[in-house]
């Protein structure tokens, strides 16, 4: 797999993997992305331009994809709208890069036999109980897990997977799946929980919480994120979803308490606001078929060394996510949030 097209690879998740696997492969990489606000070509800069070309297009447009999936040897699909509230305030967009785009590349790739690797999501599965509201550790996520999607976003994420699903067994399409629990990581747009919160302690604000900040996420660096999909990519059985995770499970206010005690506030410096529609209560991730059929471990098995790298990466990249942040705030104001 020497040629290799990453789409929404100048996104945050997208870009960690296009420089993953120029730091460890010696792979020529093509990025399609449509450079929508979430994604930037700064995220790119500074890989070596023999290497690694970018197209700013749109993956539901066939006119572009066919040309790009031709010349390839396999293809990383990590382009998606993929903002939960956004999702609730315009679902058109979602349906449109989510599902029709999916369904652009896996017409493209049928056609020219080329590998493919989906990239998705835990939350198609809905969510899950909290300790405490059963008594006992309750179960993760796994392949089996019925799919229960509560979000527009995370619907056509899921329908997504199941066009996958149903061109792997109607035509043969040479595919795997992935389903991936909370990325956190440089780049990320502030948007974000991870970064809003460290950008709002940054400009002197108090972070904000939806609801009780009991809901749990199951995070995991981005780096480890981009070091499992290209072990799925050289050794995933065709036709497999593999769950990617970390075992880093936080409750939302436990990761902002981390954020605060880095930048010396007190633990209770926070701003709550009212939950947000359809919030899932808790994701978690079991990851084992992953570690065990394909020998994958993740690199950042502690979450708050993760964490201080990615603080300090904000810190010394203002330049970068500050013209995002006014426009970001107004909106979530508007909102009450």
């Amino acid at each position: 797999m020497r040629r290799i097209l990453v789409t929404g690879g100048a996104g945050f998740i997208g870009s960690n993997f296009v420089h993953h696997l120029v730091a460890n492969t010696d792979a020529y990489v093509t990025v399609l992305d449509k450079l929508t606000y979430a994604s930037s070509e700064a995220s790119l800069a500074g890989l070596p331009e023999d290497r690694v070309k970018l197209v700013v297009g749109d993956i539901a447009d066939a006119a572009v994809v066919e040309p790009l999936v031709a010349e390839s040897d396999a293809v990383v699909h990590y382009a998606a709208e993929s903002h939960n509230d956004n999702s609730l305030s315009d679902p058109a967009p979602f349906v449109q890069t989510n599902i029709v785009g999916t369904f652009v590349l896996l017409e493209a790739v049928r056609r020219h036999d080329v590998r493919f690797h989906h990239v998705s999501t835990d939350e198609v599965y809905g969510d899950l109980p909290l300790v405490d509201e059963v008594g006992a550790d309750p179960k993760r996520f796994t392949e089996n897990t019925p799919y229960q999607p509560s979000s527009p976003y995370s619907a056509t994420k899921a329908g997504s997977d199941h066009l996958v699903r149903a061109w792997v067994r109607s035509f043969g399409v040479r595919a795997t799946i992935s389903n991936c629990s909370n990325n956190y990581g440089p780049w990320q747009h502030v948007e974000k929980f991870i970064p809003r919160q460290i950008t709002e302690v940054i400009e002197g604000r108090r972070p904000r919480v939806y609801g009780d900040g009991l809901n749990v996420r199951d995070w995991i660096h981005t780096d480890d994120h981009s070091s499992a999909v290209w072990t799925i990519l050289e050794k995933g059985r065709i036709g497999e979803t593999y769950l990617i995770g970390a075992d880093g499970e936080k409750s939302n206010v436990d990761v902002v308490r981390a954020i605060l005690r880095h930048f010396g506030r007190p633990d209770d410096d926070i701003e709550w606001v009212t939950d947000r529609a359809g919030h899932d209560r808790r994701y978690a991730i079991e990851s084992g078929k992953l570690r065990s059929e394909l020998g994958w471990e993740p690199k950042y098995q502690d979450f708050d060394k993760g964490l201080a790298a990615t603080i300090a990466w904000y810190q010394e990249n203002e330049a970068w996510w500050s013209p995002l942040k006014h426009e970001t705030e107004a909106k979530y104001a508007a909102k009450g949030q």
